[in-house]
């Protein structure tokens, strides 16, 4: 048995989650709700009638969903390689997605990836310039 690529982990939990939240933004625009207002009506016009958040909430759902999949001219790039990236917009991608009501799933569902991201990051792991492959192990040196 190999051992767990966490990156490739939280890859797959990071695609699952850019996907929950296309889904909800374009959900957004027919029925705009905001999870809180329950609480508070302050962020309803972020809603509505102008669905800004819907739109945040898309074009990070199909940013993150580009970054991860990686499209080719992305695949290898500085960006695509660092998982301190993904750490440092994770957080703010999850709290976009945490605003409205359809998005709580994603949101979760990032939080999870942040906390794998993390686990590979302090285990030292690297994300390989070509998608989907492993780190090449370095080879013993015959003398």
């Amino acid at each position: 048995m190999g051992r767990l690529i966490k990156n490739h982990w939280a890859r797959l939990i990071t695609l699952t989650a850019a996907t929950y939240q296309v889904g909800a933004a374009l959900e957004g625009f027919f029925w705009p709700k905001i999870l809180w207002d329950f609480l508070t009506k302050t962020l309803d016009p972020a809603v509505k009638p102008i669905p800004i958040l819907q739109i945040i909430n898309l074009i990070m759902g199909l940013a993150f969903l580009a970054l991860e999949w990686p499209l080719p001219f992305i695949a290898g790039s500085g960006i695509h390689r660092s998982i301190e990236a993904r750490l440092a917009a994770l957080p703010l991608v999850a709290l976009a997605a945490a605003l409205i009501y359809q998005g709580t799933n994603a949101a979760l569902y990032y939080l999870v990836a942040l906390v794998v991201y993390f686990w590979a990051y302090s285990e030292g792991e690297i994300v390989c310039a070509k998608p989907w492959t492993l780190p090449q192990r370095g080879r013993p040196s015959r003398v």
